[in-house]
Parts: structure tokens; sequence; C-alpha cells
């Protein structure tokens, strides 16, 4: 008996399928025909808004960059490659055009083809200063012209991107017109294999239908946004493909959400690390002023003390390319930094550091202190009278380190205070900071490498000095 229902249930669902089948082949045609359309269509809509983000980067940040080292000194004119960078972004702009369909987004492109052109004679407009040795002002007017085209380029390319992505979502109401249709079609073939449907519905199993039912809730969970959401293995081989690419899907999903959270955190990172480097030049080129005078004035010991703190200040600061150290060795940095300024400064500065020795082991981000501290002798100390004094403290409470730089320098108004504030909360362009850059400095690399919002607490009172301060886990696995 078992045989035999096994086999009548097979016969059933053969002819149901061939039934079924043959009502399908125009739909499936208009289905497969619709949707190969528009994933070509959607393909070449992603790879132009992928295309258009590097050239953005580009235009943002490669070619701003080689110009300014060229102005800077740091390069020859005929060194750079800036003329390489501007035929990248000519070439990704012009394969765009050809792939790109509507005609008005085609015309972002030929705007940014000709605001192409006019960054390129001023390009040339710099060599030919270059050459001629013209004054380093005019080279920074041409630069400032050269960041200019390229900020109008990046806007043009970022409307395309949007026009991009608005042709995207006329492409979704296309295919919703398209799947309209098909649902006509097969309501009209449900109606006629229903009889069909209805017989073969008592004989499906339940070892069938469960699997069905858990596929279509970790399809709901993951289009709610569960990428953590797994299905079981049913073991029906018809199912066990789907189950798995389905969890394949979900997980694939979740590492690219992932992996791009990590690049743009990298970037910000290297925008860090590149603002911090922009910090140090003056601070080296005073430091050996410094010494050639205490030098030439034969003041040995000082000489030899500055050296040595100058030296220890840049050994801490390399780390051997680690970003983690200890807080004695936070300590003793910020200890160098203000040895060379006392020298410096030594009829108007005084300092003291107070750090808790239990605490000394504890690693934390280096160069946290030194923007701070930096801040509060050119800042504060420098514009006031009489002798200032720099008091730096580290505490340690509810596993939590809490870094505190003070001064009794000139200080400040509520307003400025305010004005700092909103610097360093609207997420501002580290090319155009002014005075809080250091600031700003400290706060994004404590909010990237500690994973939460960290914020600057600043106190200050006009003509009564600054306090700054902030707190941060009591991190012990790092160095």
């Amino acid at each position: 008996m078992e045989k035999k229902s096994s086999r009548s249930i097979k016969k059933t669902i053969q002819f149901s399928y061939v039934l079924i089948i043959t009502l399908m082949i125009l739909p499936t045609i208009y289905s497969f025909s619709v949707s190969r359309t528009y994933t070509n269509r959607y393909d070449k809509i992603i790879t132009n808004v992928s295309k258009a983000n590097r050239l953005n980067q580009m235009v943002k940040i490669e070619i701003s960059n080689e110009i300014w080292d060229i102005v800077a000194g740091k390069k020859l004119f005929s060194q750079g490659s800036q003329y390489e960078i501007i035929q990248n972004i000519r070439k990704g702009i012009e394969e765009m055009a050809v792939s790109t369909e509507l005609t008005e987004n085609r015309q972002y492109l030929e705007v940014s083809s000709r605001a192409l052109l006019t960054l390129e004679k001023y390009v040339n407009i710099l060599g030919d200063q270059i050459n001629s040795s013209a004054p380093v002002a005019e080279n920074e007017i041409i630069l400032e012209e050269v960041r200019g085209v390229a900020s109008l380029i990046y806007d043009i390319l970022q409307d395309f991107i949007v026009a991009e992505i608005e042709s995207a979502a006329k492409t979704n109401d296309s295919i919703k017109k398209s799947f309209s249709f098909l649902s006509l079609i097969q309501i009209l073939i449900t109606a006629i294999v229903i009889g069909i449907a209805l017989f073969t519905l008592t004989s499906v199993s339940e070892k069938i239908r469960k699997p069905i039912m858990r596929l279509e809730v970790l399809s709901s969970e993951i289009a709610e946004g569960n990428l953590e959401a797994r299905a079981v293995k049913p073991f029906v081989k018809e199912l066990d493909n789907l189950t798995l690419n389905l969890n394949i899907m979900a997980e694939k999903i979740r590492d690219l959400i992932d992996e791009n959270i990590r690049e743009q955190q990298n970037f910000q990172k290297a925008q860090m690390k590149a603002l911090q480097a922009q910090i140090t030049p003056h601070f080296l080129y005073n430091t050996f002023d410094t010494i050639i005078w205490l030098a030439e004035t034969k003041r040995t010991d000082e000489v030899i003390e500055i050296t040595r703190a100058f030296s220890n200040f840049f050994r801490i600061s390399l780390s051997k390319g680690h970003e983690w150290i200890t807080v004695e060795q936070e300590i003793e940095h910020i200890k160098s930094y203000l040895t060379i300024q006392k020298i410096r400064y030594r009829d108007i500065l005084d300092f003291s550091i107070s750090v808790e020795e239990d605490m000394k082991e504890i690693s934390v981000l280096k160069l946290i202190l030194q923007p701070l501290v930096e801040n509060a002798i050119y800042h504060g100390i420098k514009n006031k009278r009489g002798r200032g004094i720099l008091e730096v403290s580290v505490k340690k409470k509810n596993n939590r380190l809490f870094f505190s730089v003070a001064d009794n320098g000139i200080g400040m108004t509520e307003e400025k205070i305010k004005s700092i504030y909103e610097e360093l909360t609207s997420k501002p362009d580290t090319e155009i900071l002014k005075n809080v850059y250091g600031l700003f400095n400290v706060q994004k690399r404590l909010e990237l490498y500690y994973n939460e919002n960290i914020e600057l607490l600043i106190e200050s009172e006009y003509g009564s000095g600054t306090v700054v301060s902030f707190n941060v886990p009591a991190e012990i696995n790092h160095v």
C-alpha cells in the first residue's frame, strides 16, 4: 500500500508539473527577458555610481595633495603625477558617458569634463609659474583655484551619482509595473491550476511544508534588517541549496556592511594621521632654532637637555609604528614636550604633571595630550601677561582614565567656547579647521580607536584660564 501510495503521489506531482510548466513557459520567458533587461540597466547604474565615487576620491584628495606637494616644494612639477591623475579622471568620465543611458545624466559628465579642462588649465599655469620662478603667493593662488575647481567637479559628480540613483528608482518603478502585469498572467494561471493545487495540497508532506515556512520567516527577517537570522537545514534535497544560499547571502551582506564600516574608519584614521603630520613641522623648526640659539650662546647644558628631550619626544611619537603606549610613556612624551617649551619660554612658563603610580602601565592611545598642551600654550598662556602655569593630571576612577590639561592663560568667552563646540560637532573639513584642529584631532582619534563617543569638556573663563578634560576606558591589552 505504501509503495502504491508513493507512486500515486509521484505520478500526481509529475502530471501537475507538466501542466504547470506548460502554462508557465510564456510568463517565465517574459520574466526572464524583463529581469535580464533591468539587471543590465542596474549593473550599469551601480558601476557608474561606484566609478563616480572612486573619481570623487581622486578629485577630492589625490589631485589637491599632488598640487600641494608641488607648491610646498616637496616635489618638482615635472616629477608630479598631476597629469596622470587628470588623465585617469578624464578616462573614467568618458567610460561613464558611454554606459550612461539618460541624456540628462550624461550632461553632468559633459559639464565635469569641461571643468576638468579648466582644472588642467590651472595646472598648466602653475607649471609655467614654477618654471618662471614666480612668487610662492602666486602659486598658492593657483593652488586655491585648483582646489576650487576640484571641489566643483566633486559636486558635479555627486549630482551625477544622485541622478543615477534616481534612474535606479525609476527602473525599480518599471520593474514593479512589469511584475504587476506578470501577476495578472499568474492569476489566470492560478485559476487554471487551482483544481490541481487543491488535489495535491492534501498530499504535501509536513516535512516539506515546515521548511518552506522557515524559509519564509528567514526571508522576512532579512528584509527587515536582521542579518543574524539563519534557517536550519531541512534535509530536503529541493530546499537544502536554497536554505544554504539564503544563509550565505545574509552572512555576506553582514560582512559587506562590516567591511564598509571598517573601510570608512580606516579612511578617517588616515585623515587623522595626515592632520597629525601637519602639526609637526612648525614645532620642529622652532625647536631647531632654539637649539642653534643656545649653541651660539654656548649654553651647553641647555643644549644637551633640550636635545635629549627632543630625541625622547620623537622616539615616543614614532613608537615603532604602534598606536598604543603606556600612560607612563604618554606622560614622558608630554614631559619632553614641555621641557622643550619651558626652555624656549623660560620667563613665561611653568608646568606640573600629576599621575598616580598604579596607572603607569595601563595602555592608552598615544599622542592624546600634546595637542591639548600645545593649545594651552599658544592660545592661552602666550596671550596673557605674566608667568603661565600649566597643569597636567591623570586619574583613574571606575575603570576609566580621566585626563586634564589646565592653564592660567587668557581664557575664553562663552561665545568662543560655543563656537569651538560647534566646529567640533559639525563634522568639519580638516582643510578648513582653524584654531581647533588640535582638539578635533584628539577627539576624532579617541572616538575612532576607542569606538565610543568621547567628548572633550572645555571649562574656561575669560582672563582666568582654561581646563580641557576627557576620559577613556582603562584599556590594558593594546601594548
